[in-house]
């Protein structure tokens, strides 16, 4: 036979995939507000700039335009009063100003004998170059004065063609990117290392975060762990959050069903070694009476062989409400049929008609005639069967029990109940009778047998019918136990999946 692997799945701790999920979306989360910031600075430096430089050069130019109106003709008055007013502008706005003669390519500004080392790079021909170049990137802006930037030295250019119709000049202004640049530069630094301390703090914030999540989970797992071992006495905590608190609350309530369980067992194990005793042991005893002492009496021999029945039935009994609560536990499939429940409760009290002839027992009836409802009739003979048998068991010295079964027409509702006179039940033990197991410890007019089981089958048949069901009792007066059945028809004819109402 081919063997099968068995694939496991690897499992991971909670605690470090809840780290590890966070510390991951935190990196993501801080390197993408870094990457948006220094896009967002090292744009806005440049635009900034842009601006500011077109705003200087347009203030400067319209100074111009005015200047050569009020100097027109005397070149040499314009000149002057224009070296004095661009030195200005250089001083304050950190500028290089250059003017151009556009029909010899004379540097006009700040003369031949100024800034020398930059008259290779900016003459007339570069300046109409670069505003031939401007023009073509900007031909939809409709604008005379641009601003072009060179990557090579770090500078911003604007150029301007200056003209009043007879002669042109070209006004070229420039400003060092390099200063800003490097701003630019340390603002992004500082962006990388405040995203580098903001990992490093996602770090550790995710790793108290995490066990702060998985520490009531760990708590659990140690309890659970203490109650696979048999600890029922262990508690689970609530923690702060609904989750885990009922997760909590549901494995405190599995706890104490298995305690419960666990002490009904040992109960059951209790109850019923004590009580197979005592039948076993008559068994044995009146098997060898009748071998050694009565087997050639009649008399004596048929005598004992009753005691041998009647200890038989008793164990039969007790076994039989072992395999009656299990089944009643497990087959929770209920097979509903219209049945004449009058009928079937007259034929289930004949069954106790041994006990009238020979004990002395009376069972008062009071019941209406043809009545119907809709229910599993087996299981329903159990519990009518197992109330009772329970009342007898526990009346009183009258040795009398009654039994109704009234229909209430305006409900719908057919309304059984049975009634002991017997010592009644003590209100700390209302809530234990429907236990399994559980039975009063006291002296009875009748010996009571069974193991504890019969009113537990009942409480489990009922609620799996839907059916209300309940106890009255009062010390010293007796009690009634009663079922509400519903009331249908004789022709009535149940549907598939129907439920009856509670």
């Amino acid at each position: 036979m081919k063997s099968e692997k068995v694939r496991t799945k690897k499992l991971r701790s909670l605690s470090s995939s809840i780290w590890l999920n966070f510390t991951l979306f935190a990196v993501i989360i801080v390197i993408l507000i870094g990457i948006v910031s220094a896009i967002i600075v090292s744009t806005s430096t440049d635009n900034r700039s842009k601006n500011m430089l077109r705003d200087v050069g347009n203030e400067v130019v319209d100074t111009l335009v005015e200047f050569t109106e009020e100097f027109y003709g005397d070149t040499e008055g314009l000149m002057s009063t224009v070296g004095v007013y661009l030195g200005g502008v250089e001083a304050t706005e950190f500028v290089r100003i250059y003017i151009f003669n556009g029909e010899t390519g004379a540097l006009e500004y700040p003369g031949r004998g100024n800034y020398s080392d930059f008259s290779d790079y900016i003459d007339a021909e570069t300046a109409e170059e670069m505003l031939n170049k401007a023009r073509s990137e900007y031909e939809d802006r409709g604008s005379d004065s641009y601003v072009v930037y060179s990557g090579e030295d770090d500078r911003l250019t604007y150029v301007y063609m200056l003209s009043n119709g007879t002669e042109s000049r070209y006004f070229v202004m420039q400003a060092s990117m390099r200063a800003t640049n490097t701003i630019a530069n340390y603002v992004i630094v500082y962006i990388v290392i405040m995203c580098v301390l903001a990992i490093v703090a996602a770090l550790i914030i995710s790793y108290f975060l995490s066990e702060h999540l998985s520490g009531p989970i760990k708590d659990i797992t140690q309890s659970a762990t203490e109650l696979g071992k048999g600890n029922y006495d262990v508690r689970f905590t609530a923690a702060e959050y609904t989750e885990v608190a009922q997760l909590s609350d549901t494995l405190n309530r599995v706890t104490g069903e298995i305690k419960k369980s666990d002490d009904f067992q040992r109960q059951l194990l209790a109850n019923v070694s004590h009580d197979l005793k005592t039948p076993l042991t008559m068994i044995k005893a009146y098997a060898s009476m009748i071998k050694e002492i009565s087997g050639d009496d009649p008399e004596k021999r048929n005598k004992h062989l009753d005691v041998i029945i009647d200890e038989t039935d008793r164990l039969t009994g007790m076994i039989n409400d072992v395999l009656q609560v299990s089944k009643a536990g497990s087959d929770t499939k209920l097979n509903r049929k219209v049945f004449n429940i009058t009928e079937f409760l007259f034929s289930i009290i004949d069954k106790f008609g041994y006990l009238q002839d020979t004990d002395g027992y009376k069972i008062m009836v009071d019941v209406d005639p043809d009545l119907y409802t809709l229910a599993d009739e087996e299981k329903i003979g159990q519990v009518i069967y197992n109330l009772i048998s329970n009342a007898v068991n526990y009346t009183g010295a009258d040795k009398t029990v009654y039994v109704s079964l009234k229909e209430n027409m305006e409900e719908k509702r057919i309304f059984f109940a049975v009634r002991d006179t017997g010592k009644g039940i003590e209100p700390e033990d209302m809530e234990h009778i429907w236990d399994r197991y559980y039975r009063k410890q006291e002296n009875h007019v009748r010996s009571v047998k069974g193991t504890g089981l019969g009113l537990n089958i009942v409480k489990i048949i009922l609620q799996n019918h839907k059916f209300l069901f309940g106890v009255d009792s009062e010390p010293g007066v007796g009690s009634t136990f009663w079922v509400e059945f519903p009331s249908v028809p004789e022709t009535y004819e149940a549907e598939e999946g129907e439920e009856d109402a509670e």
